[in-house]
C-alpha cells in the first residue's frame, strides 16, 4: 500500500500582503477565543479552572502565531535562497503545518546564541534610516535582519505552543478517604490534522505521596500521556489505558479539544455548506473566516474491584452515549461541536440553515467584539 502523501494539502503563502492579513485573521481569532472559553465557563461546561487553563494554551497559541508573523515579515522579499514564506495546511485545517511549530521550537531552543550575535534592534532601525536617506534605496536586507531579531526576541520571551506541550496537574480538592483530586492538563500540535488540541483529565491520585511530588510516579504518567496523545486513538482507549497502567491513578473525566479547523474562502480550501455559506457572505477583510472548536468527552460511569492474589485493583468503567449510534465507535461519552464565527457568516448561515450545523453551538462575534451564543 502506498504511503499517503499529506503534503499534497499544504500551500506556501508566497504573497507579503497575503500573509500579514492571514497573521492579523489569527490574532483576531486567537483574542476571541478567551470570550469563547469564558462563555462556556457561564454555561458551566467549563469550570473556572478549566477555562483559565484552555485561556492559557490559547495564548500560548497567539504567542506562536505572532513570532510566526516576525519570522516571514519580510523574508518572502529576499532573492535566493534566504526567500521562505509560511507554509499552511489549506485543507480541513488553515493552521501553520507541524513542520512550521517543530521548527520554530528548535530556533526557540537556540534564540539565546542567536541574539547574541544580532545587533540591538535600534542600531538596526539607524542603520535602515541612513540606508533610505543617503543611498535612497529600500533597506530589504536591515529589514529582514531587524525582523530576525524580532522574532528571536519572541521567542525568548517564551509562553509558546510547542509540538508538544507536556502534562502539568493542578490540585482540584482533596476527596474522601484521604485522595486528592488533580486536574491533569497537556496539550499537543496534531501532526496529521494541523490543529492545536487540548487535553484536560480530573483524576483522583490514592498514592501515598501526591502525584506531582512522587518522583516515581509523575514522570511515568506523563510520558504515557505524552505517548498517546494521538488523534486517531479514542478518548475511552486513552482513558483506558492509563487506568490500567497506573493502579492508583483513577481517571473520572476526559476531554480532548480541537481549536480548528479555521476556514476561510481568501487561504482555505473547503467543500459543503460551509463553502456556500462563506463564498455567499462576501465578507470583508477580517471577517472572512469561521473556526471550528470540538469537544470529546468521556466520564466514569462506575468503579468496578479487581480481586488479586495481594490486593485488589479498582478499574474505572466510563460511559459511552447511549443513544448515539456511533457511541461506541467515537469512544467518548459525548462530544459537542461549535462554530466561532463573525456575523455576516453568521446571518448567510443562519438564512441557508444547512442541516449539519443546525447542533453546532455558534459563538457570534459582534462588531464590538462581544461573543453572543446561539444555539
Amino acid at each position: 500500500m502506498p504511503d499517503l502523501d499529506l503534503t499534497t494539502d499544504h500551500k506556501a503563502l508566497d504573497d507579503d500582503l497575503a500573509a500579514r492579513r492571514y497573521f492579523a485573521k489569527f490574532e483576531t481569532i486567537t483574542r476571541l477565543l478567551s470570550g469563547v472559553a469564558e462563555e462556556m465557563e457561564k454555561d458551566r461546561a467549563f469550570s473556572a479552572m478549566d477555562a483559565d487553563v484552555i485561556e492559557t494554551y490559547v495564548r500560548a497559541v497567539a504567542r506562536s502565531f505572532r513570532a510566526l508573523s516576525l519570522k516571514y515579515l519580510v523574508s518572502g522579499r529576499l532573492a535566493g535562497v534566504g526567500q521562505k514564506h509560511l507554509t499552511i495546511d489549506f485543507h480541513e485545517s488553515g493552521f501553520p503545518i507541524f513542520q512550521e511549530i517543530v521548527t520554530m521550537a528548535n530556533d526557540a531552543a537556540q534564540a539565546a546564541r542567536h541574539l547574541e550575535g544580532m545587533p540591538e534592534a535600534d542600531r538596526l532601525k539607524d542603520e535602515m534610516v541612513r540606508q533610505i536617506v543617503g543611498e535612497r534605496v529600500v533597506p530589504t536586507r536591515l529589514q529582514f535582519a531587524l525582523s530576525q531579531r524580532l522574532y528571536y526576541e519572541a521567542l525568548a520571551a517564551g509562553g509558546l505552543f510547542f509540538a508538544q506541550m507536556h502534562p502539568q496537574a493542578e490540585f482540584i480538592a482533596e476527596v474522601s478517604g484521604g485522595r486528592r483530586g488533580y486536574l491533569v492538563h497537556w496539550a499537543v500540535y496534531d501532526s496529521q490534522q494541523n490543529v492545536p488540541v487540548i487535553y484536560l483529565m480530573e483524576v483522583v491520585d490514592s498514592g501515598r505521596k501526591a502525584l506531582p511530588l512522587d518522583e516515581r510516579r509523575w514522570p511515568a504518567a506523563q510520558a504515557h500521556l505524552m505517548a498517546q496523545s494521538v488523534s486517531g486513538l479514542k478518548p475511552v482507549t486513552i482513558a483506558k489505558g492509563f487506568d490500567t497502567d497506573f493502579a492508583d491513578l483513577h481517571p473520572k473525566r476526559l476531554r480532548r479539544i480541537h481549536l480548528g479547523p479555521m476556514y476561510s474562502s481568501a487561504f482555505t480550501l473547503q467543500t459543503g455548506a460551509i463553502r456556500e455559506v462563506l463564498d455567499e457572505a462576501k465578507a470583508g477583510e477580517g471577517e472572512d473566516w469561521a473556526l471550528a472548536w470540538t469537544v470529546e468527552e468521556l466520564e466514569s460511569e462506575r468503579v468496578e474491584v479487581e480481586k488479586g492474589w495481594f490486593s485488589d485493583t479498582e478499574r474505572e468503567v466510563f460511559r459511552l452515549d447511549p443513544f448515539a449510534a456511533d457511541g461506541a465507535e467515537t469512544g467518548a461519552t459525548r462530544i459537542t461541536r461549535a462554530m466561532i464565527l463573525p456575523q455576516r457568516p453568521f446571518q448567510v448561515m443562519a438564512e441557508k440553515d444547512p442541516e449539519g450545523f443546525r447542533k453546532l453551538r455558534k459563538f457570534v462575534v459582534g462588531r464590538d467584539g462581544r461573543v453572543l451564543v446561539y444555539n
